[in-house]
């Protein structure tokens, strides 16, 4: 079991995630905003973190700055999950340090595998 911290606004797509992780297994921790993530990743440590790109209180792109400069050496992985779809957006978003890309809506056949793998 792992702890996971999804970042996302949207309470949609906030349910279908938090159902696909907690299915298996996972201690699902939540954020809807960048300052609400800043909080979570401070107090629970989480081992992977699922961001939306597009979350109020500076979006993804800056959190993703703030976790990459303030974690330690053993990179905690971070995964876009957003609807900017396209390879360009998908390029894009690497390059910035993005461990992987998942556009929506989610395929809930490959989603989760997707996720263990950065957990091993």
């Amino acid at each position: 079991m792992a702890r996971i911290l999804l970042v996302e606004d949207d309470p949609l797509s906030r349910r279908l995630l938090r159902d696909l992780l907690t299915h298996r297994g996972h201690q699902l921790f939540e954020a809807t905003t960048a300052d609400e993530a800043r909080r979570q990743i401070e107090s629970v440590r989480p081992q992977l973190i699922l961001l939306d790109v597009q979350i109020p209180g500076g979006g993804g792109e800056i959190l993703l700055d703030h976790i990459r400069t303030r974690e330690p050496p053993n990179r905690v992985p971070v995964l876009a999950v957003t609807a900017l779809a396209g390879k360009h957006h998908e390029e894009r978003l690497m390059r910035l340090g993005f461990d992987a890309y998942f556009s929506k809506p989610i395929s809930t056949h490959t989603f989760g595998p997707a996720v263990e793998s950065f957990l091993k």
